[in-house]
């Protein structure tokens, strides 16, 4: 069971961008493993964070890991959303349920939705300034945080949300039941306005430029709404952030092996498919990546009604 949702609220004061709650879900198994590529795989990677064989600080670790690589500002942690996201995590392990959202009476409950369960913990957000929380959570067969964190940022919904540049502090939470399947809970927050983000005019890409030993794959039914409602196995996600709020257009988008010719893709925009904000687009190989091959992305369109470009590379495991 997955799910995956995306709103917006209306702002509190004429002059803020309006307060934003972004929520993913989403649950693995088997075939996941093959979009991490296994733990000692990312333990390898140039920089990679020390394992520390902590669930929930390996995942919080390896998101900030990936956002820096990418030029997004890393993530505070801050104990009390680390409460609010253990609690969470411990009740969908005690309830045996994948869900955003808890059930007053059920075992291990701490708030309905993210905002109540912030509360609960002693989070006060300041409803008066510009905000913005959102939620992934994960159920997986893997028991280190680093594939956990990897696997979600390789589902598309999910990755709007780790990758939202404005977000200043975030926590995880992780619980595990016998065996090693284990719910896997990060949330993230930006209170008393949005966090610095990315400088007036840009956005980010991932895969990142340069970035090496990049997945294959991703298997899309493992989100819901799939993003790829008619196949499972698709190309590896590629994907452009800009700072929530801002509107970003596309009016070109390819990806192609180095000298030869683009790929068939699905373009996921806010204009044509609900799951996909307005300040993000992404592209969707539909045949898997070929291993140890240099891809070039190329993109263009309008960020806030000004054009803007990007070309960019990555190379495959």
């Amino acid at each position: 069971m997955t799910l995956s949702t995306l709103r917006r609220r209306r702002p509190f004061l004429v002059a803020l961008l309006g307060a934003l709650l972004l929520a993913a879900c989403g649950g693995g198994g088997s075939d996941s493993a093959a979009n991490a590529g296994g733990d000692s795989n990312l333990q390898g990677q140039a920089g990679a964070p020390v394992l520390l064989n902590d669930a929930a600080s390996d995942g919080f670790n390896w998101f900030n890991y990936r956002r820096r690589q990418m030029g997004v500002p890393a993530l505070s942690r801050n104990s009390l959303v680390d409460a609010a996201a253990t609690g969470h995590a411990n009740y969908q392990k005690l309830n045996n349920v994948i869900t955003h959202t808890q059930i007053a009476g059920q075992p291990g409950f701490t708030g309905s939705g993210e905002l109540d369960r912030l509360t609960q913990a002693g989070y006060v957000l300041n409803l008066n300034n510009a905000y913005a929380f959102g939620e992934v959570i994960s159920a997986t067969t893997q028991t280190s945080g680093f594939a956990m964190a990897e696997e979600l940022i390789a589902a598309i919904y999910h990755r709007f949300v780790i990758f939202n540049p404005v977000f200043k502090e975030a926590g995880s939470g992780a619980a595990t039941v016998s065996g090693g399947y284990t719910y896997f809970t990060t949330d993230l927050v930006s209170n008393n306005g949005y966090g610095p983000g990315l400088a007036s005019g840009t956005v980010a890409v991932y895969p990142f430029d340069g970035q090496q030993n990049v997945a294959l794959s991703f298997f899309s039914d493992y989100e819901t709404p799939d993003p790829v409602a008619a196949q499972n196995e698709v190309g590896y996600p590629v994907s452009v952030h800009a700072n929530a709020g801002a509107t970003l257009t596309v009016q070109q988008f390819a990806i192609a092996p180095r000298g030869g010719l683009p790929l068939t893709a699905q373009l996921l925009t806010h204009s044509s498919d609900a799951e996909t904000p307005s300040s993000a687009a992404a592209l969707i190989p539909l045949t898997v990546l070929s291993a140890g091959t240099s891809y070039v992305v190329t993109f263009s369109g309008e960020l806030d009604n000004v054009a803007i470009a990007r070309s960019w590379s990555f190379t495959t495991r």
